[in-house]
């Protein structure tokens, strides 16, 4: 077989261009606006679990925030995910702390965490104190081994932020994946379940946590008729345009899970078990 098999194809529900018609003819055309506000909003319907969504520039900004908000800094350690995109560890260095990877287990070849518990039992005996976060990665969209992770952090008093960057629609024993930890992000790049061409989102646990994510996205602006940045701030909102696109992308959103047969018809040199086994389960499967 010499065909490319892509991660995620871009399925554009038809609605997306009025949404960005409106941001056109209303002038909101910058990092806020109704369609943000609205995304944010079927977001966190989508999610549920009482949580408070914020969209963001990209998923690695996620990343990045929520590591901040954790209290991330210089001679820190945060341990992650072997096997994955290097945008779950490239915010950690952002931050002057440093990476520490755990391997993968067999089942979804995601964090191993036999393997965790160990790593964490390491770093104390050998630097005198605990990770400052675990970050455990949904590759392909599969869950990870999350109950089993989220007991080790809280034995250990570990915020956990889940990288459910491909995981959108997939859930754990019924939870939706990225509600589980104290964070969870989200990525709308063009190769996810859901796009906005380029952006992402963090799932934070309430509103409190969410205006202090927001404050950090926008350049860390005080509440004056005036300049005033007191705190190093970041660019890292989403755009109005883009967001039009996602609230276009959200009424197709129930639809997202793809069926095996629609698989095998993309597919069709690819009717053995391989592909509902190992292709389903990106964005179906629920472990428990």
């Amino acid at each position: 077989m010499n065909k490319r098999i892509s991660l995620c194809l871009a399925h554009m529900s038809g609605k997306e261009q009025a949404f960005i018609q409106e941001a056109f003819d209303t002038n909101w055309v910058v990092p806020l606006g109704p369609n943000v506000n609205g995304f944010e909003e079927d977001l966190k319907h989508f999610v549920g679990n009482n949580k408070e969504v914020v969209a963001l520039s990209a998923g690695t900004a996620a990343v990045h925030l929520a590591l901040l908000a954790c209290g991330v800094g210089p001679g820190d350690e945060v341990i992650v995910q072997s096997f994955t995109f290097c945008a779950s560890s490239h915010p950690v260095t952002y931050l002057g702390a440093t990476p520490v990877f755990v391997d993968s287990e067999a089942d979804t070849w995601n964090m191993d965490p036999v393997l965790l518990e160990e790593a964490i039992k390491d770093r104390i005996a050998k630097t005198g104190k605990k990770p400052k976060a675990i970050v455990p990665v949904y590759l392909y969209g599969m869950p990870a081994k999350i109950e089993e992770i989220m007991a080790i952090a809280d034995r250990y008093d570990i915020p956990v932020i889940e990288d459910a960057a491909e995981g959108l629609g997939s859930r754990y024993d019924g939870q939706v994946c990225g509600t589980f930890g104290r964070y969870g992000v989200l990525s709308f790049n063009g190769n996810k379940m859901i796009t906005t061409s380029g952006g992402g989102a963090l799932i934070c646990p309430d509103e409190e946590t969410k205006k202090k994510i927001m404050f950090y996205a926008t350049q860390a602006r005080e509440s004056y008729p005036y300049y005033q940045h007191e705190e190093i701030g970041y660019n890292y909102r989403m755009s109005n345009i883009c967001a039009g696109i996602g609230r276009g992308q959200m009424t197709i959103s129930p639809t997202i899970s793809i069926p095996a047969n629609s698989i095998r018809n993309c597919l069709p040199e690819w009717k053995g078990s391989y592909c509902t086994r190992i292709l389903l389960p990106v964005s179906t499967v629920t472990i428990g």
